[in-house]
């Protein structure tokens, strides 16, 4: 009986000693206990972590991803400053007064990297958040691809506005064969003041504006000034179609072109403009299509008669060429050619040469107004 009782110690220390490393690997293991993230909408996301382990936790690193179109993946990494113990609680703020805001319904997924001085390793599981405009009580209303989201007005606004953006995407797949290629979310404000409230230092003149790479526009649209809203959906909405057809990383298309097709999208010229164009057409103060090719002057003046002679370039183009050289074009410049490769490669001029034949085309329309043809 000695004999077997001093068998069975002996067993039982031999597996005592091989589970002990198991138990203080236990004892040693590195936790997450709460992992959060919140917005202050438009200027910042506020992160928050608290990690615990036996021995001192050393490193964090918040990473987090945006989603909008790109060339690559891209993972930012944040590494977090804090003293090293067994137990911490850290936080980071996104100040986006210094980087830069993000639009209404962006999407950002996030994970945190923990280590301790043991070499444990935690890699959380990645969280998708919204950066939602909490201000308000949104309603929503999706019909395809497209959703609008709004706080103020009853539905049939809102079904109005939808309606719009269908027959846009319809008039410029008439006009060019441009499509949309994603999504995309419309955020309607009940004004130009609730508007420039969701951006960060915001222009003054701002009324709407399209976040193309991230398929997003948000507009200040009041209920008693629908029409005006209708146009300018139709022009942001342009935008941001034309934006997704022609996205590449070595070259934009020229301003002519951009506002160009989205103010020819909205329909006729309004008179506005054509004052503009007609006066610079009787005095020969037209602006060179290359001038156009860059940013517009913000002088309001230069800045009307800007835009008109865009739209005008745009209507020469596609009433003198057809909606497949244009389709043709935009697809030329999604490769990444210049101003001038394009406009060779599909017509067979340069910007010199057009704005040359475009001026011919607008004078000869203006001596025939005149002459009453």
């Amino acid at each position: 009986m000695i004999k077997k009782a001093g068998l069975l110690a002996l067993i039982a220390l031999l597996c005592l000693t091989l589970i002990s490393p198991i138990i203080t690997h236990a004892q040693n293991e590195l936790i997450i206990l709460d992992n959060s993230a919140e917005a202050e909408f438009p200027y910042a996301l506020d992160f928050s972590l608290s990690a615990a382990s036996d021995v001192d936790i050393t490193d964090i690193r918040l990473c987090y991803t945006i989603d909008r179109a790109g060339f690559a993946d891209v993972t930012s990494e944040v590494i977090i400053d804090f003293v090293p113990d067994t137990s911490v609680d850290v936080e980071w703020t996104w100040d986006m007064r210094r980087t830069g805001g993000l639009p209404p319904g962006t999407v950002i997924e996030y994970w945190w990297l923990v280590e301790d001085t043991s070499g444990d390793t935690i890699t959380t599981d990645p969280v998708s958040l919204q950066f939602n405009d909490t201000r308000y009580s949104w309603d929503s209303l999706t019909e395809g691809e497209i959703t609008v989201y709004w706080y103020e007005g009853d539905d049939a606004f809102a079904q109005e506005l939808m309606d719009t953006t269908h027959q846009a995407l319809s008039t410029l797949a008439q006009d060019t064969g441009a499509y949309l290629e994603k999504p995309v979310k419309l955020y309607i404000y009940a004004n130009t003041a609730d508007l420039q409230g969701a951006m960060i230092y915001p222009q003054e003149w701002t009324g709407g504006a399209a976040f193309t790479r991230y398929g997003i526009i948000v507009i200040g649209i009041p209920t008693y000034n629908l029409q005006w809203g209708k146009r300018a959906i139709t022009h942001e909405l342009t935008h941001l179609v034309i934006h997704q057809m022609t996205l590449n990383p070595y070259n934009e298309i020229p301003t002519w072109l951009d506002e160009g097709l989205a103010m020819h999208t909205e329909g006729l010229l309004g008179p506005e403009y054509t004052f503009y164009l007609n006066k610079a057409i009787t005095e020969d103060k037209l602006i060179s299509a290359r001038s156009l090719s860059s940013p517009f002057s913000t002088e309001s003046d230069l800045a009307y008669l800007s835009y008109a002679e865009s739209y005008s370039l745009v209507e020469f183009l596609i009433s003198q060429y057809g909606h497949d050289k244009m389709l043709e074009l935009l697809l030329t410049f999604k490769e990444g050619s210049s101003y001038d490769g394009a406009l060779e490669a599909v017509y067979g001029f340069d910007t010199y040469e057009l704005d040359s034949l475009w001026r011919d085309y607008v004078n000869a329309h203006s001596r025939m107004v005149e002459a009453g043809g």
